[in-house]
């Protein structure tokens, strides 16, 4: 099925593509009929290569994604976690998933009141 392509000078990208517009709008130069359907089936020869068409290409396709590497079965371990309902275990686990809470120091008493002291001040 071919359509017609209908050109707009004032859409047009480029000063050349303004002037190509407006030569067809006048009919000085004839607008390009476009069939997508007969460009599809065109491009579809064009989509795969000539070692695609015979049986070369499907050993090749095997051949170029084989993998180079010979990759370990996981080793499956149960998990060991027995409970203690002791809290020193559990500030050790934290420990181990972030480090860096070790830098953050206990918070007692005296720390909040000095915190509190600094929020009224400011009111």
């Amino acid at each position: 099925m071919s359509e017609k392509v209908t050109p707009q000078p004032n859409q047009a990208p480029t000063h050349d593509a303004q002037l190509a517009a407006e030569n067809m709008v006048s009919g000085e130069e004839q607008a390009p009929a476009v069939d997508t359907e007969a460009d599809y089936e065109a491009s579809k020869a064009f989509s795969t290569s000539k070692i695609d068409r015979t049986g070369e290409g499907t050993q090749a396709a095997v051949k170029a994604t084989a993998p180079n590497l010979e990759v370990p079965k996981p080793q499956e371990s149960a998990p060991k976690a027995e409970a203690t309902g002791n809290p020193d275990d559990y500030l050790d686990m934290a420990k181990d998933v972030n480090p860096a809470a070790e830098s953050v120091g206990n918070v007692d008493d005296e720390l909040v009141e000095k915190a509190l002291k600094k929020g009224e001040a400011a009111k």
